[in-house]
């Protein structure tokens, strides 16, 4: 309901499940406010697991996911991981990614699940 609507609601006009109406808006707004100042680093499909608990651990990032369309394969919004923070811990943990998932596509990566010997 917008405000202007729900001013001018009188008593008889409330319907089953009105009573709450703003007690949803007032809870959007928070989550708003919760979410003000912070950023998300969306975690591209392919990236190691062990990059990302790295990010969580060096970073003190929070594990999230979001909407977003993926223009890969499917047309449709699909779920991604992202890691939220201030804006500075996320441009430094952009720049770690970039500069690890370099580090293991050029063979500097050993999986852990795998003998190399």
């Amino acid at each position: 309901m917008t405000e202007t609507a729900s001013k001018k609601q009188n008593d008889k006009d409330v319907y089953i499940g009105d009573e709450f109406s703003e007690e949803e808006d007032s809870q959007g707004e928070q989550e708003v406010n919760e979410l003000e100042g912070l950023y998300d680093l969306l975690i591209p499909p392919g990236v190691p697991e062990s990059l990302i608990v790295e990010l969580v651990d060096e970073f003190d990032l929070e594990p999230v996911t979001r909407l977003a369309n993926v223009d890969i394969v499917e047309v449709d919004p699909r779920e991604l991981m992202a890691l939220r923070g201030d804006l500075e811990i996320v441009n430094e943990a952009h720049d770690y990614m970039v500069k690890r998932m370099h580090e293991i596509t050029n063979g500097g990566y050993k999986s852990p699940w795998v003998d190399n010997d």
